[in-house]
């Protein structure tokens, strides 16, 4: 459980940065939009309206 009240495990995350990233990319999404598509991503595969900010910056890295 984060901090957020949210459990998402080591393998969710990775899931989530890898699909984040095949998305940037297929999508040729900008990367001042990187951090919105994230939120959202995490947003549809949590359900929490919040957002882990460190799970945020650890997925839209580079």
């Amino acid at each position: 459980m984060d901090k957020l009240g949210v459990s998402v495990s080591a393998i969710d995350c990775d899931i989530l940065r890898s699909a984040f990233r095949k998305s940037v990319i297929e999508d040729e999404i900008p990367e001042d939009r990187w951090r919105d598509h994230a939120v959202q991503m995490i947003r549809d595969f949590t359900g929490a309206k919040a957002v882990d900010p460190d799970l945020l910056d650890w997925i839209v890295r580079k």
